[in-house]
This record gives structure tokens, sequence and C-alpha cells, in this order.
């Protein structure tokens, strides 16, 4: 019993490497695309927050989202892609973390 819960342990450990390579693969994609449905599809997003909002925006989404993002890098920017950043968008945590990056910068 002891050696299987060792063996699960030292797989479990090895996998985390390989996930968080996958993740960091997936968040590069999905910065792409949220960049560019931001400068293509917000144009009130003033060009110089487009990067500090698109961190944001991928900070504040959840796994799925980060997955639908990176399925449109393959696919393309869509309506579904657009939602998702609008949802993403609406959330107090985001609003938070862009009136931070706004005033950073000297925007606002």
């Amino acid at each position: 019993m002891r050696v299987a819960a060792l063996a699960l342990l030292l797989f479990a450990t090895a996998c985390a490497p390989v996930q968080e390579a996958v993740d960091n693969t997936a968040r590069q994609g999905a910065k792409g695309v949220v960049t560019e449905t931001l400068a293509t599809r917000f144009p009130q997003v003033p060009k110089q927050l487009i990067t500090p909002f698109t961190d944001c925006i991928i900070d504040n989404s959840s796994a799925l989202e980060i997955r639908d993002f990176a399925r449109a890098a393959i696919v393309g920017v869509d309506e579904q892609t657009v939602t998702t950043v609008r949802t993403v968008l609406s959330r107090p945590e985001t609003v938070q973390c862009l009136q931070s990056r706004a005033l950073s910068s000297g925007i606002i």
C-alpha cells in the first residue's frame, strides 16, 4: 500500500512540470488572441492599454476560458471569443485590475 502511494506521489510530482508547460503554452496563445480581440473588437480600449488589459483578462480567466482563447488561436477570433472577453472584463476582479493598470500608466 505504501509503495503504491509513493509511486502515485512520484508520478504526480513528475506530471506537475508537464502540466505547467502546457498551461504556459496555452496562456501564451491565449494572450495573442485576447490582444487581437481587444485591438479589433474593442476600439474604446486605448492602444497603450491593450497589453495591460490583456494581462488582466488572462489573469482573471478560468481554465475553460483559457482553453477557449487557445482554441481561437487556431480557428480564429469569433463572436464566442468576444463574448468570453466581455465576460471576463465584467468581473469585479478584472475591473479592479484594469483600473490599477490604467492609473499606473497615467491614462486616467
